[in-house]
């Protein structure tokens, strides 16, 4: 019995090892895509340095939906950022999604807003309004409260309340670059093919400087949990995103900061509310819609700093965000499983759904069981040196070498940290992420892997203390 026992443990470090390398390849052919992607961009943005997207003459009226419940910590500040975005038409539509806080005084306060009567249609299922506000001093500036339903059900009243071509779904908790509008429209209107999805790099804001809605100067927080956010959301969004574009087969694009074309997602009937990830989800809908109809779409991804967003303080609102995200990527793959194999949907039944299915869905059970499992198997003597020196070289080596190479190539193609210090320390950060924090997030994401077999959808909530550093106007 206890020689059975070891076989069946050694045959499952055998497992958990073919699952690194076989990740391991997937990620280095991504990674390739990625350099060519990031590079070819950065030389044609140096190319064209005199033409500014400001420039374009076709540029459609944008609706920017903000799905906001108790977020009175950064409110203000991103209504702010969204006012000064560089765009000439553009509607603010912030939904108060039944907040118990004071997000609505907030906002009535900075931006003297009153009651109103406004006309509202019901496109897409939501729950009701209950009042509006509007100021004739900011026309543009919309509060739409209603009672609580989830962000998918804010923003399903947010298209409803909206009368632009495209729409923004914006996070409560998030900063605009003044051009990154422009950058996501850019492609948009330069494309031959209807392009339904538009979406950018989101950097994180906290340590910032932030003065009036807007980063004023790049600055790493303090805490080691927030810096090896800095480093992880470099490398998803230099060496996944761009890749993914490159292959056309975009499948996760932030809820940050996310431009759609309003009548398409409508078609597709609007956000979900059965998962806890709706950007996601939505992404997975708009394919299948998009491919079960015949027609030619495409989803861009543009790797150029668009926004900044705040990142958890603390490990246990970081393991609530994980566990949320990874049960929503696995409802999300659940409900479109139809898609998996299926050679209809090309590349996305093919290839992108399945690798999203298993090697990053139900996979990530697997990494973390391998976190415990090989190490505790070669201290005990049922496997050799060898095979933990190889576990060690694709768990961890792999993995710093990733996220080093992603913060040189960011700051040779983005160089949004001025100072040196901040870079080196970004260095080290790069191998302090994947010396614990990696592990830690890994068994987060299987928490939430056991959340979907066992039936859990309770959206965990992550509470915000506000963007950065935040100071007064000079």
């Amino acid at each position: 019995m206890h020689n059975v026992f070891l076989q069946w443990i050694e045959y499952l470090n055998q497992v958990i090892l073919l699952y690194f390398v076989g990740i391991n390849l997937v990620y280095t052919v991504l990674m390739c895509l990625a350099l060519y992607a990031v590079t070819f961009h950065s030389r044609l943005a140096a190319g064209t340095a005199s033409v500014e997207p400001a420039s374009l003459a076709v540029r459609p009226p944008v609706a920017l939906i903000v799905p906001a419940f108790n977020e009175e910590s950064g409110i203000v500040q991103t209504v702010l950022s969204l006012m000064q975005l560089n765009y000439p038409e553009k509607e603010i539509i912030v939904v108060d999604d039944g907040s118990t806080d004071h997000t609505v005084e907030q906002l009535v306060q900075h931006f003297q807003l009153a009651p109103m009567e406004l006309i509202y249609r019901e496109s897409l299922p939501a729950k009701p309004p209950c009042a509006f506000y509007a100021s004739p001093r900011h026309p543009g500036l919309v509060v739409l409260s209603k009672e609580n339903g989830g962000k998918a059900d804010a923003l399903n009243a947010g298209l409803n309340m909206a009368r632009s071509p495209y729409f923004c779904m914006v996070d409560a908790d998030t900063i605009i670059d003044p051009d990154g509008l422009l950058r996501l429209m850019a492609p948009i209107v330069e494309s031959q093919v209807h392009t339904v999805v538009s979406a950018g790099i989101v950097r994180v804001a906290n340590g910032s400087l932030i003065q009036n809605g807007r980063v004023v100067q790049p600055r790493l927080p303090k805490s080691w949990l927030e810096r090896c956010q800095v480093v992880e959301y470099i490398r998803t969004f230099l060496f996944g995103r761009p890749a993914w574009n490159l292959l056309n087969s975009t499948f996760i694009c932030s809820g940050a900061f996310c431009l759609m074309h309003r009548e398409t997602v409508v078609q597709a009937g609007g956000f979900g509310t059965d998962t806890v990830t709706e950007d996601t989800e939505m992404i997975a809908k708009l394919h299948r819609h998009m491919l079960d109809k015949g027609w030619k779409y495409r989803m861009v991804f543009t790797p150029a700093p668009v926004c900044w967003t705040e990142v958890p303080h603390t490990v246990s609102m970081l393991a609530k965000q994980r566990r949320r995200w990874q049960l929503g990527l696995l409802q999300t793959v659940g409900k479109h499983d139809r898609m998996i194999a299926n050679p209809r949907y090309r590349h996305m039944g093919l290839f992108t759904v399945p690798f999203h299915a298993f090697l990053e869905g139900t996979g990530a059970f697997i990494e973390a069981i391998g976190t415990l499992l090989v190490p505790v198997s070669f201290a005990l003597g049922i496997i050799p040196l060898s095979m933990f020196l190889l576990f060690l070289a694709l768990a961890v080596g792999y993995g710093t070498m990733l996220s080093v190479a992603s913060i040189l190539l960011h700051e040779r193609t983005q160089h949004r940290y001025s100072s040196l210090r901040d870079v080196f320390t970004l260095i080290l950060f790069a191998f302090i992420e994947n010396l614990g924090y990696r592990q830690m997030v890994a068994l987060f994401r299987a928490q939430g892997v056991l959340q979907y077999f066992f039936g859990q959808k309770r959206w965990e909530a992550v509470v915000h203390v506000g963007h950065g550093r935040a100071v007064s106007a000079a």
